[in-house]
This record gives structure tokens, C-alpha cells and sequence, in this order.
């Protein structure tokens, strides 16, 4: 596999299973050093262990994003180990499906900490890091004219669309895309990327979690459920997390250079705006 990420640092968030996972295997592959972050460390030692296994560089790194100053203590470890952080991947998320009416403050609380207030301040120290990183005689040009940094967050069908089931996650979902827009804006001028994808079913832990839900708190049978959904898709089935992760390295290369503040659907055709 080509080595488009050599002597490229990058931190995967969520990176101990599902996409996340997925990412960190397919930049290391590529020749990126990856630290492996995830609030379940064993995943993510696995994860690290796996992409050693290889041949590749990796660590594995625990972290709670709701805790701004565990982010800043990745944010050093990343390039205390590599040098530099050239890749940020904010994979990391939680999803609940239920009822409107019964989302509690507790339940808003925990999602929004994560998906919205975790990927924020991700995305801010780490661009805050790779401006940092630009030579002291570029940094203040008035436009860029070389590649300092890529970020890439993942949002969700669920953020193009409201859910009815997904009061907190479906609205974290669709500030993930604002946040990508406005970070974009901001460090345009850097040479700094930020961008987002959105897929759409990846039969992964978090989807299985989110189908058990919907099943427990709606008391529909989980795999039909499932399949009624994927049969709405016009390819007509799921995504895998590897597509997901193909899409994301694309925008960690060079081939995209030129495109920054935008989400990506990897859906299917599910949506198209």
C-alpha cells in the first residue's frame, strides 16, 4: 500500500473499535504514526498492538473527551511520540435512540459533552498544535501555500436530518457539521483542513448498541428494525467501516488539499445535500 502518510503523526479518537479503528489501521497502513485513543484503553492497546503486529507505529492512549484537559495532555503525547501532529481524527462518539419525551437532562448532557463539546475543543488545540508547528517566517503570510494540517470529524446522516428518536445525538450530529464549517473558516488561512463525513448504517458496536435501543426502548424486534432501514438505502446496503475509513484518508491526503469546511456523505445515496 502507498505510504502517503510517511513521517505523518496522527491521533484517532475513538480509535479502539468501529470506524475509529478502522482509520487508525488505514493511516498506519499508509505509513502514518498513529496514536490510538479511546476512552476503553484495552481497545484501544488492541488497536496499537494490531497496527504493531504490522509493521506500523502506534500507541494507544486513554482519554475521556469530555475532560478538556485529558485532550490536552493527548494533544502533547501525540507529538511528545512523533514529533509533530500533522492528522486529527475525531472518530469518537456516543449514540442513544429513545423516546422524545424521556430524554432526560443527564442524557443531554453526556452526549452533548462528547460528540459536541469533546470534538470542539479536539478540533481547536489541534489546530492550535499544527499552527503552532508552521515555521515562524510562514506563519504570518497572509495565505498559505502548503498543506500544515488535516482534520477530520466524523457527523452522521443524523446531523443532515432531525430524528424524532434522537433529540441529543441527531443535534450533536448537526453541530459537528457547523463546528467543521467554522473551524474551516478560521484556519483557512493557515494551510490548516478541516472536514467532516457523515455516514450512514456501519455495522459496527455503536449501531448494534443504537438498534438494541430502539428495540428496548420502542419495543420493535432489533433486526427487523435494522433491516427496514438498510432497505430505505438506494445501494441497498450498509457501509463498511473500511469505506468510511477510505473516505477519511482522503481527506488526510494531499488530494485534498483544496477542499476544506466540507461533510462528506458515505452513505449510500441515503441522503443528498
Amino acid at each position: 500500500m502507498d505510504k502517503r502518510f510517511a513521517k505523518k503523526g496522527a491521533i484517532v479518537t475513538g480509535g479502539g473499535s468501529g470506524i475509529g479503528k478502522a482509520v487508525a489501521l488505514r493511516l498506519a497502513r499508509e505509513g502514518a504514526s498513529v496514536l490510538v485513543a479511546d476512552i476503553q484503553e484495552d481497545k484501544a492497546r488492541e488497536v496499537a498492538a494490531e497496527i504493531k503486529k504490522e509493521g506500523g507505529r502506534a500507541e494507544s492512549f486513554k482519554v475521556n473527551l469530555g475532560n478538556i484537559a485529558e485532550i490536552d495532555v493527548m494533544i502533547r503525547e501525540a507529538v511528545k511520540l512523533w514529533g509533530s501532529l500533522d492528522i486529527m481524527v475525531n472518530s469518537a462518539g456516543l449514540v442513544k435512540s429513545q423516546p422524545f419525551f424521556e430524554v432526560t437532562e443527564q442524557d443531554y448532557d453526556r452526549i452533548v459533552d462528547i460528540n459536541m463539546k469533546g470534538t470542539a475543543f479536539c478540533i481547536q488545540k489541534a489546530s492550535a498544535q499544527m499552527l503552532s508547528q508552521i515555521p515562524a517566517d510562514r506563519r504570518g503570510l497572509e495565505v498559505s501555500d502548503r498543506c500544515n494540517g488535516k482534520i477530520v470529524n466524523l457527523s452522521s446522516i443524523s446531523g443532515r436530518r432531525g430524528r424524532a428518536y434522537q433529540l441529543h445525538y441527531a443535534a450533536t450530529k448537526a453541530a459537528v457539521i457547523s463546528l467543521t464549517q467554522s473551524a474551516a473558516l478560521a484556519v483557512a488561512q493557515y494551510g490548516i483542513n478541516v472536514n467532516a463525513i457523515c455516514p450512514s448504517v456501519v455495522k459496527t458496536p455503536m449501531w448494534e448498541q443504537n438498534i438494541a435501543d430502539k428495540a428496548k426502548s420502542f419495543g420493535v424486534d432489533a433486526i427487523k428494525e435494522s433491516d427496514e432501514f438498510i432497505a430505505k438505502i438506494p445501494m441497498k446496503r450498509p457501509g463498511t467501516a473500511e469505506e468510511m475509513a477510505a473516505a477519511v484518508c482522503f481527506l488526510c491526503s494531499s488530494d485534498s488539499d483544496y477542499v476544506t469546511g466540507q461533510t462528506l456523505n458515505v452513505d449510500g445515496g441515503f441522503e443528498m445535500d
